[in-house]
């Protein structure tokens, strides 16, 4: 990991697409940045990709609603 200090309206580049400017900081709210990039990247924060990914997890493990019908109908033993 790259760690680096900016100041306000300093920029980053990552390869020749990318710049992330850091626009202002509020302190402990955290900072500011802007993104350029080209429109075929997609820029996600990290807890909304974390959030949709356990989503779609738990997606995959739950029984589909023809499932759990079945279940009903069928009869225990015993």
């Amino acid at each position: 990991m790259l760690v680096l200090t900016r100041k306000p309206g300093e920029k980053i580049m990552i390869g020749d697409e990318i710049v992330i400017t850091f626009l202002e900081s509020r302190g402990s709210e955290g900072i500011r940045i802007g993104i350029d990039a080209p429109r075929h990247l997609a820029i996600k924060r990290e807890e909304i990709f974390e959030a949709v990914a356990d989503a779609n997890r738990e997606a995959a493990h739950a029984p589909s609603g023809a499932e759990a019908i079945l279940k009903g109908l069928l009869r225990p033993e015993g």
